[in-house]
């Protein structure tokens, strides 16, 4: 096991000397951060973030254009990736199709030519582990995709690297498999301690999976902290909107003082919100409020708003709704969470109480969030 430390890591793509400038571009700029010894860390972010690139740097499958990228103590700058003692799980398993599990399992052993015996040994340890020992005579086409994940999991864990690298080995698997394959992993890594790190652009899987989370948005380290601290003290409406599901509604406002104007209704601003953010009258913020922070309202609340589509989630029921305007075009959805047996019908107008404490202020043009209630 060993500590991951990134210092100043930035990949560029193409060639300034190409045919045209759109030749060269950067993945990922400036990228630094430390994941000590035998914890878990996922990156999260939208597509082309460049979460994977990171990952790839750390394997040695790509080589970082600038910056220091240690294994342990030692800068594996120069070290080629098969020497770097890293195991890394691709979404696509890249199992190979005409050996046995228990051949899978061995290939990485056979490489650095461990022992016959001691490689028997190790493949029925790793097997028991993961409740693929009565598998080991099958080839990955007879096994089903929860079967293969383990075993693509199986052989990187059978080699005792010192790093796993994880990106999205569950995206393949359906609904239930993926959440019951998430608890097994998570239950693997309390068993072996080796020191992970997760790609993913499924937050639930790094709310519940990782020590720490990064998030990234083109190319650029965005925040880093506890799942529970980045869901509650977000550093920026992209961060907020992009953990959570369903997602943060954003409601554009105008400040005129002790209070926010949202499409034409008062939302009060809390004194404490005031006292942080000394707000300027006339001045437009957006506000944030999670759907779970939003209660329906036998008398009139702080929002009216009308139903627009209503989904039953079985123990609770995710509402859509608008806050009405002079068009449909300027109307602001916004969601929020019931009771079924609360559940209003598509056309109601209802008033929504907001919890105030839960507001959070976000500047418009740069997104960075201004303030909040939460201490």
């Amino acid at each position: 096991m060993a500590i991951v430390r990134l210092e100043g890591i930035t990949r560029q793509f193409g060639s300034a000397t190409g045919k045209t400038a759109a030749a060269k571009f950067t993945g990922i700029t400036e990228i630094t951060f430390e994941v000590p010894d035998g914890q878990f860390w996922a990156l999260v972010g939208p597509s082309g973030c460049g979460k994977s690139t990171i990952l790839r740097t750390i394997a040695g499958l790509e080589r970082a254009t600038s910056g220091d990228l240690y294994i342990g103590d030692r800068c594996v700058n120069q070290v080629p990736a098969r020497q770097r003692d890293v195991a890394m799980v691709f979404q696509n398993y890249a199992l190979y199709p005409h050996m046995t599990v228990a051949e899978n399992l061995a290939f990485g052993l056979q490489m650095r030519q461990v022992e016959a015996q001691k490689r028997q040994e190790r493949i029925a340890d790793v097997a028991k582990m993961l409740a693929i020992d009565h598998l080991l005579d099958r080839k990955p086409g007879q096994l089903s995709g929860g079967q293969q994940q383990r075993v693509a999991l199986g052989r990187a864990i059978a080699r005792q690297p010192q790093v796993f690298l994880l990106d999205e080995p569950l995206s393949n698997l359906d609904a239930q498999l993926r959440d019951d394959t998430r608890a097994e992993l998570k239950h693997l890594h309390q068993q072996v301690g080796i020191t992970t790190i997760y790609v993913t652009h499924d937050q639930v899987e790094a709310m519940t999976l990782a020590d720490q989370i990064v998030v990234l948005d083109q190319g650029r380290i965005q925040q880093i902290g506890e799942p529970q601290t980045i869901y509650s003290r977000p550093a920026s409406r992209m961060i907020a909107t992009f953990l959570g599901s369903p997602p943060m509604n954003i409601m554009r406002s105008v400040y005129e003082g002790a209070a926010f104007q949202v499409y034409g209704q008062r939302l009060p601003c809390p004194e404490t919100l005031q006292a942080k953010l000394q707000p300027i009258v006339g001045q437009s913020y957006d506000l944030g409020i999670r759907p779970e922070h939003l209660q329906l309202s036998a008398a009139p609340g702080h929002l009216q708003v009308d139903i627009t589509v209503v989904e039953p989630l079985g123990r609770e029921v995710l509402v859509r709704a608008k806050l009405p305007a002079e068009t449909s075009a300027q109307a602001q959805e916004i969601a929020f969470q019931c009771r079924p047996d609360q559940c209003p019908r598509v056309g109601d107008r209802v008033f929504l109480t907001v919890e105030l404490d839960q507001l959070f202020v976000f500047d418009v043009e740069t997104g960075k969030t201004l303030g909040c209630v939460i201490n």
